[in-house]
């Protein structure tokens, strides 16, 4: 699990003394991954995170479930196993024909090796962004959702999400949420612990 000294958030609250007080009045930053995602693999979190695209919580987590209930275990198919599945197949796990046709394209780069996810971990945020929105269905998002929640990392401020930018209107008492370029701005605060403040960001959001 990746998580900041104590040092570190005392950097981040001097530097940006509002959220450092909304951060305090939090409970304590978890750290990435949790032993959930540690669970999956890199295949199984990019595939979890095309089914869930666009769709409301509960709803995601039942075509999940379905979709790993198509294999012993229950566990999510393989990438050969997934390939050899009829569309019918996968229509009966609740799966719509966007999300199959992303599915079966992460499969296939896995399968025959034109997507490397072995390694990830070695390479920096940008070049692991670039690699993974090759994909049908995986965009700069979805990537960063993978540094964030799989890998760990510190630095990410997925600057487009609604819920942090809503977040940062909480913090910042604004009429209107901040566009993904302020967010972005606004983030040069927050290096090198911009994941921190995202988590925070999330957190306001949900009040």
């Amino acid at each position: 699990m990746t998580a900041p000294s104590a040092a570190q958030m005392r950097a981040l609250a001097r530097r940006d003394p509002a959220l450092g007080r909304a951060l305090k009045r939090l409970p304590p930053f978890p750290g990435f991954p949790t032993s959930e995602q540690r669970r999956l693999t890199h295949y199984e979190y990019l595939a979890r995170a095309i089914v869930y695209q666009q769709v409301a919580g509960a709803a995601a987590r039942t075509i999940w479930q379905r979709a790993r209930a198509m294999t012993p275990g229950p566990r999510f198919p393989r990438p050969e196993e997934l390939l050899a599945f009829s569309d019918a197949r996968l229509r009966k796990a609740s799966l719509s024909r966007q999300k199959a046709a992303a599915l079966r394209d992460l499969a296939a780069r896995v399968d025959d090796r034109r997507l490397i996810l072995g390694g990830l971990g070695h390479l920096s945020d940008q070049a692991i962004v670039e690699r993974l929105t090759t994909v049908r269905g995986i965009g700069p998002w979805s990537a960063q959702m993978l540094l964030l929640f799989r890998l760990g990392r510190l630095d990410v401020l997925p600057h487009t999400d609604l819920a942090i930018q809503e977040g940062l209107r909480r913090l910042d008492g604004l009429a209107e949420r901040p566009r993904p370029s302020e967010v972005l701005a606004r983030g040069e605060r927050w290096r090198p612990l911009a994941s921190v403040a995202a988590w925070g960001l999330w957190r306001l959001s949900d009040d």
